[in-house]
């Protein structure tokens, strides 16, 4: 695993069709208007289209309403799809959790290879070898691998803490820091950690459509300065 540069990424060439999982979430839905100036033709797949009926580039998307539960809408919403975004995440807790989302990616991943899409993209959290993982973080690996073992090439981003207007925990710490001259805080807050600024996530999760293949393989970025949370 290695940090990919923003600069030695290549520029997109030739169009394709990209299915976007997680267009509803903060990332998905600041990706889909960038790929389609990209020249992408773009599906989103979503559970509930009404997330979307506000967004300006509602009307220049396809809009498949399914679940990533169902192998076999997924299959044909992939039919004629070169790259599949895969950018779900669940904040679920409890017994189950870690086993359901492996078998989510298992069943993109199938569907993936059974429409013959040529690339999943997915991104994951940047962690340390060798240590003890979060349940999140642990889920977030189990996932990556689940796209690295199948047929499909796959790019795996590891990404440490996204830093952009608009995200919940960005604008949380923000309103914190604006409001609060002192307040105690726990022990994590010590933790090293690279962040990085979502317009660079977002120029690599374009820049991936274009990667001449097959990958395979995942990619560390983030802003190459370790600090504490």
């Amino acid at each position: 695993m290695t940090a990919m540069s923003a600069q030695a990424a290549p520029k997109q060439a030739t169009p394709k069709t990209v299915l976007v999982t997680g267009a509803t979430g903060y990332i998905g839905g600041r990706l889909v208007p960038r790929l389609l100036e990209a020249g992408h033709t773009v599906k989103v797949l979503v559970r509930s289209p009404d997330k979307i009926a506000g967004v300006p580039w509602r009307d220049k998307v396809e809009v498949v309403q399914s679940s990533l539960d169902d192998g076999d809408a997924l299959r044909e919403a992939l039919a004629g799809v070169d790259v599949l975004y895969y950018l779900v995440h669940s904040m679920a807790a409890g017994a189950g959790f870690e086993a359901k989302e492996k078998a989510m990616a298992g069943t993109a991943a199938d569907a993936a290879a059974a429409a013959g899409v040529s690339r999943i993209v997915y991104l994951g959290g940047l962690h340390p070898q060798g240590v003890e993982l979060s349940t999140h973080m642990r889920s977030r690996e189990a996932v990556g691998k689940v796209f690295l073992d199948s047929p499909v090439d796959a790019i795996v981003f590891q990404a440490g803490v996204v830093i952009g207007s608009g995200s919940a925990s960005f604008e949380m710490i923000r309103h914190l820091s604006e409001t609060l001259p002192l307040m105690p805080a726990p022990s994590w807050v010590r933790n090293r950690i690279e962040a990085i600024a979502v317009r660079d996530v977002l120029y690599y999760l374009v820049a991936a459509a274009a990667l001449q293949g097959p990958i395979n393989r995942t990619f560390d970025i983030g802003c190459r300065q370790v600090l504490t949370y």
